[in-house]
């Protein structure tokens, strides 16, 4: 095992404490070190990690905007499966803002999440169902669902395996797979090094490359049919959080920071012009096969 550098939580400033990412000596997997316990793990997930509209202007703003970026998500799930081929479940759904977009494409669309507060806001404000708990206990029956997604899932895990396993379990023969997690392998990572946002300590405990996750989905019996780099959501986004992270906004929220209307407005601002200045950057990084997220869509095997 090889350290390759230490750091904390840059993001969301949930704790001090310091973690190691050390690579494997013999898989050269990268990994958290050493991986918190369940209970302590907790504490650096903020209540509101995940993004849910409020009553403002700015944030029915932002709202719209992740409705425009999610469609990249939409279409890649809609090339995958038809509306016919079975309900959809989406796993760590959040506030299900993605399950009422793929609802609306005449989608049956199911979510899980293990806050309670993110499924409340899925059922009452995007009207999708959403059930609490982990997903290896998750209550449904084998050969339920025609497509099981995963967006930023398999990163946070102790087991990823597991969870791939499960989702084998519940899917319908031919049923499909998509997961997506940063991509360790990516120009970002090489750019930023230990400042890159898809290590967020100490909340990612595996920092998959994107052979990692390609070859943990095939051992699972899926059968890998397309790969995708390019994120419309999260490829800019990540390297405006890597460049400037005190310009998160989802971060100065969590952070609880005081801001007039006017200097949120100047942050928001702020970042959203390095956002939009490098989309031709991660245009360029995905387009060479090294873009800082990795989409997998795999069919289930026999």
């Amino acid at each position: 095992m090889r350290a390759l550098f230490r750091g904390s939580d840059r993001l969301y400033r949930t704790t001090d404490k310091e973690f190691s990412v050390v690579e494997c000596s013999g898989c050269r997997l990268l990994r958290l070190h050493p991986w918190p316990s369940v209970s302590e793990l907790s504490h650096y997930y903020p209540e509101s990690y995940w993004f849910a509209p409020q009553e403002s202007t700015v944030s029915r703003w932002e709202e719209n905007y992740r409705r425009i970026v999610l469609t990249d998500h939409v279409r890649f799930v809609a090339g995958a499966v038809a509306p016919n081929d079975g309900p959809v479940l989406d796993l760590g759904c959040g506030g299900a803002l993605f399950g009422r977009l793929l609802a609306a494409r005449g989608y049956k669309v199911f979510g899980l999440d293990y806050s309670q507060q993110a499924a409340q806001v899925g059922w009452r404000q995007n009207g999708v169902p959403v059930a609490t708990g982990l997903f290896t206990s998750a209550p449904f029956a084998a050969g339920t669902f025609g497509a099981i997604t995963m967006f930023h899932v398999l990163e946070h895990l102790y087991d990823p395996g597991a969870y791939l396993e499960m989702a084998w379990h519940l899917l319908r023969p031919g049923g499909r797979l998509v997961v997506q997690v940063p991509n360790a392998a990516s120009w970002q990572c090489l750019l930023f090094g230990e400042h890159w946002n898809g290590f967020d300590l100490p909340r990612h405990l595996i920092d998959f490359r994107a052979a990692d996750v390609q070859s943990l989905v095939a051992q699972k019996r899926f059968k890998i049919l397309r790969t995708k780099h390019f994120s419309l959501r999260d490829n800019p986004a990540g390297f405006a959080s890597s460049l400037a992270p005190g310009l998160d906004p989802m971060a100065r929220r969590v952070r609880g920071m005081e801001e007039s209307p006017g200097a949120r407005l100047v942050r928001n601002l702020a970042y959203l012009g390095i956002l939009l200045a490098a989309i031709p950057f991660a245009a360029l990084e995905a387009a060479c096969g090294a873009g800082s997220t990795v989409m997998i869509d795999a069919r289930k095997a026999e």
